[in-house]
């Protein structure tokens, strides 16, 4: 026989000794003894989605978001609690993932039982302050209440009760968290709300023509001086304002967390909102730390945060 007639010989002996062993071990991995065949162990299915999309209609553009899902997501058929979480002036969805590890401080929280699983959604707002414009043109809030929940309550297993609902959020995500909760209470259970950008009606007016201009001139007035500013739209968003007149009825349904730093220029601001809030008697929890408007302070306090709307979780 020559060398290549061995050498082709060899393989194809190769090849039906591996084909026939294999074979035989497929049989005792199926077979009654072993109990069925062996489950295929996939690779882990991913717990943070970033930069989700959400065409909405009423802003007649995609809003993006990004979701955390709980750890046993995949592996239970559970519904779970949502917390929406939102960003401040100058960040967008992946904000609170990347600069405040919201995922790593949930993930510590859950496994050490302080919070329970639950869903936490980021949803990037631009520089909206989360409400609908003056104009009625950029109408965020509508969007929000009309699409954005009702879509996370169909595409993930939520919880729709407004009492496995929440909302918190840092500086305009704050503002926003406090403005969503106080307009629409039969929607949220709990507001933590942390460097809250609460404002005063003089602080309001003093502000420079060209941060106004633009910042808030788009949302409430238009570019205008002095008590022109004051327009029937800041007031009606003003968190306040509305702490002074809304129904008692409706603040006390929700359990309000208020937390600014003491090196904060927000914290005048918050402070007159904890007083509006002493004076109608509405419960309330109101701290301040040490600190300033940084991501140090809201990382730090992200964990107390959870466990505050932990217990609305709860029965």
């Amino acid at each position: 026989m020559s060398l290549r007639s061995f050498l082709i010989c060899s393989l194809f002996s190769f090849l039906v000794f591996t084909t026939t062993a294999q074979s035989r071990r497929r049989a005792q991995l199926t077979s009654p003894q072993n109990n069925g065949p062996v489950p295929v162990v996939s690779a882990p299915q991913t717990r943070l989605l970033e930069s989700m999309v959400l065409n909405s209609s009423l802003l007649n553009r995609a809003v993006k978001y990004s979701i955390y899902l709980p750890p046993d997501y995949y592996t239970s058929n559970r519904r779970y609690p949502v917390l929406y979480l939102l960003h401040g002036l100058g960040d967008n969805e992946t904000s609170w993932i990347q600069f405040g590890e919201a995922d790593r401080i949930a993930d510590a929280g859950i496994r050490s039982g302080e919070i329970p699983p639950m869903i936490i959604v980021m949803p990037d707002a631009g520089t909206t302050f989360y409400i609908n414009d003056y104009q009625s043109k950029i109408r965020y809030e509508d969007m929000f209440v009309q699409e954005f929940i009702p879509h996370i309550d169909t595409m993930f297993r939520t919880r729709p009760q407004r009492e496995f609902r929440a909302v918190s959020g840092l500086s305009m995500g704050g503002y926003g968290s406090l403005v969503l909760s106080m307009h629409h209470p039969e929607l949220f259970s709990v507001c933590a709300a942390l460097s809250a950008a609460v404002r005063t009606d003089e602080a309001l007016m003093s502000v420079p023509d060209e941060r106004y201009n633009t910042v808030y001139a788009p949302l409430f007035s238009g570019p205008v001086k002095g008590e022109e500013r004051l327009t029937i739209t800041w007031k009606r968003n003003s968190p306040i304002t509305l702490a002074k007149s809304a129904p008692e009825g409706d603040l006390t349904k929700v359990r309000w967390y208020i937390d600014c730093g003491d090196d904060d220029g927000l914290t005048v601001g918050n402070a007159m909102l904890h007083i509006a809030l002493l004076d109608r008697k509405i419960p309330h929890e109101y701290r301040v730390r040490d600190g300033a408007h940084t991501w140090s302070y809201w990382r730090t306090g992200l964990p107390d945060v959870l466990k505050f709307i932990a217990t609305s979780f709860h029965r």
